[in-house]
């Protein structure tokens, strides 16, 4: 499987992203697909996640309400970003697992995409 975030960048604070990552060499809609970040100095940590039929939806409490996963037919995942904080300045992972259960885990996801820088100025 084949993974490729776009969509970073900077923005102000109070500004919007939206996140894409397009996934290949495995049919889609077998795997779960999950978010995670990383800012520099701190350990990889979970954002969002969504199970391979999206009905179920796990967010970090750091962005519940703010930050919106979802899922396309075809090959994609995105995470809708709104009400930016200075805070959510990290690189962004998409990964996807191919187990049964939906984690938050960062071990329980089996492929990782290259990351996309997200800036977000005060």
């Amino acid at each position: 499987v084949q993974l490729q975030a776009s969509g970073g960048g900077l923005v102000q604070a109070g500004g919007s992203l939206r996140l894409s990552c397009a996934a290949s060499g495995r049919t889609f809609s077998t795997f779960g697909m999950g978010w995670f970040r990383q800012a520099p100095g701190k350990e990889r940590e979970f954002v969002a996640a969504i199970s391979r039929s999206g009905g179920s939806i796990y967010y970090a409490d750091s962005v519940k309400g703010r930050f919106i996963i979802s899922r396309d037919n075809a090959n994609t995942v995105y995470l809708q970003m709104n009400s930016l904080k200075p805070e959510d300045t990290a690189v962004y992972y998409c990964a996807a697992d191919t187990g049964v259960v939906l984690t938050t885990k960062a071990y329980g996801y089996d492929y990782w995409g290259q990351g996309t820088q997200v800036t977000v100025s005060s």
